[in-house]
């Protein structure tokens, strides 16, 4: 087979394949025409991986892939494959943990050396194009390699066969015998959360970079409503408070970056990713109802302004992120210089307000005297300071701010990447959908347009199967589980909001393809991709929470809340199978499993249910629920009338009525019914009556 001779990256829809198309390296995307070629060339597969809000893969791309002589070197000797991982975690979970695993690091760029049928032996991130700072150079890396396949080909067969071992056993293997589920994955979760915890400047960690951890502060509040112990909840208001007030957050335009760079949450790695944008505001929601500060609900509030003005595509899904850069510079989007303020306020008196309380300082933070905006000053500081009530300070302020955010607007914009990712707007179908508990209505609305675009153009409903991803009318890709445990977590979630049974039973259908595509019943697991798709090198499992939940175990928690519905589906017993598989991993390291130590606590503590038998919900009732934090609950409505209940099961082409709605019909008015461990209220005609039974633990 000859040479592809092109770059065939201008056929893809990929904004960051899309990138590369004009490099001299005869870029090809991962398919089988890529895989072929390597095969009959007998030469081996440069794989590099990354995404479009990547600074350090433009920065390869600038230093390497665009240099005509590297080019041609790579282009003679190896098969050069290009993967954005957002459209194939998949392919970065398997070669991103043999990174880690034989390197003790990872990141993006990835880049990975494989033989044609896809075993890894050499792999790395970042290369500059010659050696520095004790990184070897990526053009001696490619020539070593090269002389390697020709001259010592058992060498690396041996190595690819033994590192292709090691990913089966790392990802794909079961333990031959499970564990018992421990009662104390909870506990021993925030206990090691705690011991790392930075006490002075909130996170966790004691140095940078630092991440925001949604899933770790999620854990916190719900073990301080178990225990009651303080200590939890003081880390995590620690630590919204200092991401609120850090460069991590846009002070002008709401959202959070990627991540810090240094331990006290100044300067951020500026891409802003849809993911990060949709688990924060539910952590900021969940503290704004145990601690009833409003700062908190105004941070989620920005967020989702955010994602609606930056982030929206038309049709009422979500895009994926944008840029760190823009005009070719990290950060210039967002930063500011005494003298840019001045330009555009022309009141010597409010800008000099605006940069005390900004931080923005002639000297900066930044690169070139600029500066990332934090929140260095209170109001009450700014008030004493310039003798003024703190009213008219915060009226000062907010006027500046309007002004400063549309001076910004003008400035060149940072790209955008336009995938519609099913997994992504799952998470944000289920942010929003907690905005409009705790909130707005507005925000359940909004969220039910996204459900409605994705299961629109990624869902398959005569094959009953979810694609991936949707750019420009492209659908691309079989569903992963993070697709269908996310979007059918957003679909539930949006349910219980809005009593709306059509997102119920869409919910219900994404389930049931879990239970049928990724369960492996002789293994006892969930695997991340589908049963039918494509087979690489092994097939992973993601046990372990990374910048997004574990895809396993936000699968294994909704089949728990699930299976109320359609107890002859087997989802709790699929859900405690999985858990015991992996419970001696769940044990040993909790901090890295905490979606699986959260969904542990479930299944030892029960399901607690709600049941709202009415047609429509009282304004005290969406009053207490939006009052209360109830992270584990599941609240339920149904019709308030058994005839009622027979329509929905149609809709849902249930035989018999589900268990959490049998019997639990609407008594003189609209009627609340709260079960847990097997337990049920009497009749309750209000939400708070129904919790206060909980509460008290006393059997009527």
């Amino acid at each position: 087979m000859d040479h592809a001779g092109r770059n065939r990256l201008d056929e893809e829809e990929s904004p960051y394949l899309r990138q590369h198309a004009d490099n001299p390296v005869h870029w090809q995307p991962w398919d089988e025409q890529a895989l072929a070629e390597a095969r009959e060339r007998d030469v081996p597969v440069f794989l590099s991986i990354g995404y479009s809000a990547c600074h350090w893969c433009h920065v390869m791309e600038e230093e390497s892939f665009a240099d005509e002589e590297i080019a041609a070197f790579l282009n003679d000797n190896f098969v050069p494959i290009k993967v954005d991982r957002e459209e194939r975690p998949d392919i970065d979970s398997v070669y991103m943990t043999i990174c880690q695993r034989t390197t003790g690091r990872g990141g993006w760029p990835l880049s990975v050396w494989l033989t044609p049928d896809g075993r890894p032996f050499f792999v790395g991130t970042y290369f500059p194009p010659t050696a520095r700072q004790g990184m070897p150079g990526f053009v001696d890396v490619l020539e070593r390699l090269a002389e390697s396949w020709e001259q010592d080909r058992d060498e690396i067969e041996n190595r690819a066969d033994q590192w292709s071992s090691l990913l089966r056993n790392e990802l794909e293997e079961t333990p031959d015998s499970g564990g018992e589920v421990s009662s104390e994955a909870l506990s021993n979760a925030t206990s090691a959360a705690l011991r790392s915890a930075d006490r002075e400047h909130g996170g966790f960690g004691s140095s940078g970079p630092k991440f925001p951890q949604p899933s770790r502060l999620d854990l916190l509040m719900r073990s301080y409503v178990r225990t009651g112990r303080d200590e939890p909840l003081q880390v995590v208001t620690r630590t919204l408070d200092a991401m609120a007030d850090g460069g991590l957050y846009d002070h002008l335009g709401g959202g959070f970056h990627r991540y810090a760079t240094d331990r006290q949450w100044v300067v951020p790695h500026f891409e802003k990713m849809l993911y990060d944008n949709a688990l924060l505001p539910r952590v900021y929601l969940g503290a704004y109802q145990l601690t009833g500060t409003e700062r908190y609900a105004q941070v989620a509030r920005e967020t989702f302004a955010f994602l609606d003005r930056e982030l929206s595509h038309p049709g009422g899904g979500f895009y994926s992120t944008l840029d760190a850069r823009s005009g070719g510079e990290e950060g210039t989007f967002y930063v500011w210089t005494p003298e840019q303020v001045a330009d555009v306020l022309d009141d010597e008196e409010l800008v000099s307000l605006v940069c005390d309380h900004y931080g923005i300082t002639p000297g900066g933070n930044f690169e070139g005297g600029s500066t990332v905006l934090t929140l260095a000053a209170s109001l009450a500081d700014l008030a004493e300071e310039y003798d003024a009530p703190v009213e008219e300070v915060r009226e000062r302020l907010d006027e500046a701010r309007d002004r400063l955010f549309a001076a910004r607007e003008e400035r060149v914009r940072p790209a955008r990447d336009e995938k519609v990712l099913a997994s992504w707007n799952g998470m944000a179908v289920s942010a929003l959908a907690m905005g409009g508990r705790v909130l707005d209505e507005t925000y359940t609305e909004r969220a039910a347009e996204a459900l409605a675009f994705v299961r629109e153009e990624l869902w398959d409903a005569d094959e009953r199967r979810l694609a991936h991803r949707y750019k420009d009318g492209d659908v691309k890709g079989p569903g992963f589980l993070e697709d269908y445990a996310f979007l059918a977590r957003g679909a539930f979630d949006l349910y219980q909001v809005s009593g709306d049974v059509e997102h119920l039973g869409f919910a219900l259908d994404l389930a049931r393809v879990v239970e049928a595509e990724f369960w492996d019943a002789e293994r006892r697991t969930l695997y991340f991709t589908p049963a039918s798709g494509e087979g690489l090198v092994t097939r992973p499992q993601e046990l372990s929470d990374q910048s997004t939940p574990s895809s396993l175990g936000v699968a294994v928690d909704l089949l728990f809340d699930l299976d109320g519905f359609v107890p002859d589906a087997d989802f709790a017993d699929v859900a405690r199978q999985v858990l015991e598989t992996h419970a001696n991993r769940i044990q040993g390291n909790p901090m890295e499993h905490v979606s699986l130590a959260l969904a542990a606590e479930k299944y030892h503590q029960g399901v607690l249910e709600l049941t709202l038998a009415a047609d429509e919900r009282p304004a005290a009732w969406r009053e207490t629920l939006a009052a209360r934090y109830l992270p584990a609950a599941v609240v339920t409505q149904r019709p308030a009338t058994d005839a009622g209940v027979g329509e929905w099961r149609s809709v849902l082409g249930l035989d018999e009525t589900p268990p959490v709605w049998a019997g639990r019909e609407a008594r003189d008015g609209p009627t609340v019914y709260a079960c847990e461990g097997f337990t049920c209220s009497p009749p309750k005609s209000s939400v708070d009556e129904a919790l206060a039974w909980v509460e008290s633990g006393v059997e009527e």
